[in-house]
């Protein structure tokens, strides 16, 4: 039997497009690639799956979320955002988590297409593995060759549309508020290296200060928890300013100076990244870089569910905010 996968290969183009010619997609393709596609189809033989028609024209009310930790306070702001949207537009929501392990990503885009749902979203950072991501990235072409839309909030390496916070750039805005509090003994809780959030938060930390002509930051990995945090805090040694690369880990080394009579911000310093809502109610207050959560899981959905060929990337900026848990050198 003749697939969109051979008629794909014969016309010299990707999955998405040949699905979006031959299967009623309301994405439009220019007229040469269609032309394309259209003699490939005639020379092969190739016959339109009518329940990958159906699924084209949105006949599935429901929408897949997948993210990597529910219980994260990043995540559940991110699929709250995009569930608020999806409830304007009547849609219902499935929603997964993969805790963290890539191969049940793959596993959960799988099922989704299996049940026919009308767009997938997924939320969280790539992890360092070109194969991984490479498998994940097939999956999710088999999923809109018969219809399916899809897209991510994290970076751009999935072939779907984005919501890309900047982490490096936002990173580096911290690093240099905090050395012009006259900070310059820096130690970062780095995460684990393999996920890419927490390298590009690392990394652009620590590059603000090899600009700044500052000592590098003692960079410390670990989980990307609360637990993370707690342990990483306790290998901190000469630092006046421990950056974490999110905040639950901040959280969590907070808690760690706290059991230990270490004093925040007097004794050390304490910075994290995302500025989650939890944070309202911690003292002393986290400084962090804010990330408009709710609003960016909504703008995914959004371009899940948009009309346009073109894959859209969006650049999301954070703001650095400069609360109580970071003080002033003398």
């Amino acid at each position: 039997m003749v697939t969109l996968e051979d008629v794909a290969k014969q016309a010299g183009v990707s999955l998405a497009t040949a699905s979006r010619v031959l299967n009623g997609s309301t994405r439009q393709v220019g007229a040469t690639l269609r032309a394309r596609v259209e003699q490939a189809a005639d020379e092969l033989g190739y016959r339109a799956n009518i329940a990958a028609q159906t699924l084209a024209r949105g006949a599935s009310n429901v929408i897949g979320i997948v993210v990597h930790d529910l219980t994260d306070p990043y995540f559940a702001a991110l699929a709250d955002g995009a569930m608020r949207a999806a409830a304007t537009e009547g849609l219902l929501v499935m929603v997964g988590t993969t805790h963290r392990d890539p191969e049940q990503e793959i596993a959960y885009v799988a099922t989704l297409n299996a049940q026919r749902v009308r767009a997938v979203l997924l939320v969280g950072s790539r992890v360092a593995d070109h194969a991984v991501t490479g498998r994940l990235r097939d999956e999710l072409a088999r999923y809109q060759s018969g219809g399916g839309r899809a897209a991510c909030v994290g970076q751009d390496l999935l072939g779907v549309d984005t919501v890309a916070p900047a982490n490096r750039q936002g990173a580096a805005e911290l690093a240099r508020a905090l050395a012009g509090l006259g900070h310059t003994r820096f130690a970062v809780l780095a995460g684990p290296p393999h996920l890419v959030t927490a390298a590009d938060r690392c990394a652009g930390f620590a590059g603000a200060l090899e600009e700044l002509g500052l000592p590098a930051p003692h960079v410390i990995h670990g989980p990307f928890d609360r637990d993370g945090g707690y342990t990483a805090a306790q290998q901190v040694k000469d630092a006046t300013c421990v950056f974490a690369v999110n905040d639950v880990m901040a959280v969590g080394a907070l808690a760690a100076y706290r059991e230990r009579g270490v004093r925040v911000p007097e004794d050390v310093s304490v910075a994290g990244f995302d500025d989650i809502v939890t944070l309202r109610d911690h003292v002393p207050a986290l400084t962090t870089v804010r990330l408009p959560l709710t609003d960016m899981g909504a703008r995914a959905l959004e371009l899940a569910l948009g009309e346009t060929d073109e894959i859209v990337v969006e650049q999301v900026a954070g703001e650095v905010v400069l609360r109580e848990s970071v003080r002033r050198m003398a």
